[in-house]
């Protein structure tokens, strides 16, 4: 599946922080009990890699990826952990090498035209507009269409569900990144049914694409 068709799945990819290794096969179940499918696990805790191993292992609905890839070596631990495609917050010529050679598909951040240019040029034309709000927000997006027809954007970082609808309106988004999905509080407390039902929130989104 390429990265442009998960984008579609749904219109909110949750970025989840996973603390506590036995926290990830019932935090993605409840995901998926909501309707949310797609599902990107950062690399910013110890316990990133062995979290998705359990998910790819444990919960056949959830298609689940590897997020902050920021050096070639995180391909192969994604791979080997059974991620089905990868998320940067921006690209290198490093990580356009490694990334052909894994086949993992990758979602690489962009934050100014020029970045939107590297990433094309690389052969992608799917990207995350990253860190979002800071760079811009929907004003960017909408600046961002006009010499750029052929992406699409997951705009991540600061986007709320108050805010989301004005992102996936747009014609160039297909859909958001967004970690309000997963708060630390509600995973501390093993509070699933709070997960879902904002999965279920998210899911219900109206989007543009």
């Amino acid at each position: 599946m390429t990265i442009i068709e998960l984008m579609r799945l749904g219109p909110v990819i949750p970025v989840i922080v996973i603390d506590n290794v036995d926290d990830a096969v019932p935090l993605a179940r409840a995901l998926v009990r909501g309707g949310v499918r797609v599902l990107e696990v950062t690399l910013r805790t110890p316990a990133a890699l062995e979290a998705i191993a359990r998910i790819a292992a444990e919960v056949k609905d959830a298609i689940v990826g590897v997020g902050t890839i920021t050096e070639a070596k995180d391909f192969a631990a994604a791979v080997k952990a059974g991620a089905r495609f990868g998320v940067s917050p921006g690209l290198t010529p490093e990580l356009v090498a490694t990334a052909r050679i894994s086949k993992l598909p990758l979602l690489p951040g962009v934050m100014t035209p020029s970045d939107v240019i590297a990433a094309r040029n690389a052969g992608h034309h799917a990207m995350k507009l990253f860190p979002a709000r800071q760079a811009g927000g929907v004003a960017m997006l909408k600046a961002l269409a006009g010499p750029f027809p052929d992406i699409v954007f997951c705009p991540t970082g600061g986007i709320t569900l108050d805010t989301a609808p004005e992102f996936l309106a747009l014609p160039n988004v297909a859909c958001v990144g967004g970690s309000w999905l997963t708060p630390k509080a509600a995973i501390e407390r093993g509070d699933w049914d709070t997960i879902t039902r904002l999965a279920r929130d998210a899911s219900a989104l109206p989007r543009d694409t």
